[in-house]
């Protein structure tokens, strides 16, 4: 009997001994502080309330698409399996400025240095700075851009490019495709690529047609010269080309340009019309990132991706709620193909964030259309009425802004499809509103849109204040810019009221954005904190390179 005790002991200490080996064995396992891949989704001019309207609507609307999905986000998702952080974006530094455009905040996203307003891949002297993406290619690893944009927009071209002013996207498109650090491009943007006669030049527009490009691909260009830089990424460069979402399922080319629109893509209102109908001819943001994340992850050395839902930006830029819902919707369709490549892997870096947030959108409680009084059974009402004093706000606001049918500047061009305002009634802009709103407008809630004043800031050959005339603006007019384009901003005023929507301006704020953070622990939990922009890119170049 002892010697089966003393058995059992002995027994006893080696098991002890060989478990307290493998914890020790595990406790002393490296956490990994490299990954082989980074995907960055930068949801342009997505603050935090922009991303607060996409989850009211994913759990709270009565009829949300998202109620077949668990009511759950891609970002939500992303948030529960990772970690969450805040990002400072403005240009950095003590000779920085308080608000950043997306042309600077993408240079310091791609770069980690402080950048200038306006400057695509520059520090803030004017110097070239070797990107993320540039880096990324040196080392051997493959490299992606996807944007619903335009590729030479000011997010995409900061990671490839380098130019001294963000609109000189000519001179951007040449620098993509020559660079050679790009091996995937899937966006907007063909009149940068097309020569400057593609309108009238009949052998030009035969050229495009044999490549398999739609009429709407080449309609115009706004090259200065007669340059086919189509042509050239495919026969000097080995790019494939891709025009359409038939063309870009059917590529198996690991160097691909796809460029589906001759400027933007289609508008998230329009991608969810054809969703439903089975008509969409472009790829949504989440067929061009499936593709990408096809075509890249097949090189062994790993990749770098950048992918942009950029019409968020300018949904917030015209101050249209309705339309920034259904983006930020598309964006988070790119967000869950992202999620489902990247769920069970251990060897990538997810990082979801904004360039700045645009607009200062938020929901707010007014004295319009007060609540009427209610009674509630409860014991603590001792027999008085519920009546708020305020308008907060009923969820049901949710569904109606899901419902708009038209973007406000769908709503301008029924006004004057030549976009000429100068003589427009309130009638003219109640029809438009009520044609593509579930909110209604009468012609003197109208009115307010149609007027026009004297422009108090003009500044002779600007881009944007040359024009004599300007939308009439009462308050903080400083900061609604874009000529004409205001009338939309108007267009928000008017249905701010029965949507409780407000707005601040019609350009950025210096809000602190979100930062989503998935991969190994040990590298995302850096990403939890207060940061900058610049300090983002860091964090991704140590974990990639």
């Amino acid at each position: 009997m002892i010697k089966n005790s003393v058995l059992m002991l002995a027994i006893s200490s080696v098991l002890l001994s060989a478990c307290n080996s493998t914890t020790d064995s595990i406790v002393n396992t490296p956490a990994p502080t490299k990954v082989k891949n980074v995907i960055l989704m930068i949801g342009d001019g997505m603050g935090p309330q922009q991303v607060g309207l996409l989850e009211e609507y994913a759990q709270r609307a009565p009829l949300s698409i998202y109620n077949e999905k668990n009511n759950k986000t891609a970002l939500s998702t992303f948030a529960d399996a990772g970690q969450m952080g805040l990002s400072l974006n403005a240009p950095y530094g003590s000779t920085g400025s308080l608000v950043v455009d997306s042309a600077c905040s993408a240079t310091q996203l791609a770069t980690g240095v402080a950048s200038g307003s306006e400057m695509i891949g520059l520090d803030n002297q004017g110097n070239i700075v070797e990107t993320i993406l540039e880096k990324a290619k040196a080392q051997g690893k493959a490299t992606g851009l996807v944007s619903d944009t335009r590729i030479t927009h000011a997010t995409p071209a900061a990671f490839a490019a380098h130019q001294p002013h963000r609109s000189y996207e000519a001179q951007i498109a040449e620098q993509l495709i020559a660079s050679g650090n790009v091996d995937v491009m899937l966006s907007g943007g063909a009149r940068f690529f097309l020569p400057s006669d593609i309108k009238t030049n009949q052998v030009n527009r035969n050229q495009m047609a044999a490549l398999g490009a739609p009429d709407s691909v080449y309609k115009k260009s706004k090259r200065k010269d007669q340059r086919n830089l189509l042509l050239e990424a495919k026969d000097q460069y080995g790019y494939s080309l891709a025009f359409d979402k038939d063309q870009l399922a059917a590529s198996d080319s690991t160097k691909l340009l796809g460029l589906f629109a001759n400027s933007g893509m289609a508008d998230g209102i329009a991608y969810t019309a054809c969703t439903k109908d089975n008509s969409c001819t472009q790829p949504s943001l989440r067929d061009m990132t499936i593709k990408a994340l096809d075509v890249l992850s097949k090189d062994e050395d790993g990749f770098f991706l950048m992918i942009e839902g950029g019409q968020i930006d300018w949904a917030g830029h015209v101050n249209d709620a309705g339309w920034m819902l259904h983006e930020l919707i598309k964006f988070d369709e790119a967000v869950a193909a992202v999620y489902e490549w990247v769920k069970d892997r251990d060897d990538t870096l997810v990082v979801i964030t904004a360039d700045h947030e645009t607009g200062s959108f938020g929901f707010s409680y007014s004295r319009n259309d007060l609540p009427a009084a209610e009674h509630l059974t409860g014991n603590g009402m001792q027999g008085k009425e519920y009546k708020p004093n305020f308008n907060f706000g009923a969820l049901s606001q949710l569904d109606k802004l899901y419902a708009q049918s038209g973007t406000f500047y769908a709503m301008m061009d029924k006004v004057n499809a030549d976009w000429d305002f100068t003589d427009t009634t309130g009638q003219q802009w109640a029809d438009a509103i009520n044609s593509y709103s579930v909110f209604k407008v009468t012609a003197e809630q109208a009115t307010p849109v149609s007027l026009r004043e004297e422009n108090e800031f003009y500044v002779e050959g600007h881009k944007y204040l040359s024009a004599k005339e300007f939308p009439k603006v009462n308050d903080f007019k400083e900061f609604f810019v874009y000529g004409d384009e205001v009338h939309a901003n108007l267009i928000g005023r008017v249905l701010g009221a029965s949507q409780n929507v407000v707005w601040g301006t019609g350009t950025h704020t210096a809000a602190p954005v979100p930062v989503y953070a998935f991969g190994p622990e040990n590298i995302t939990k850096k990403f939890s904190t207060m940061q900058h922009h610049v300090e983002l890119n860091q964090k991704m170049v140590d974990a990639l390179l």
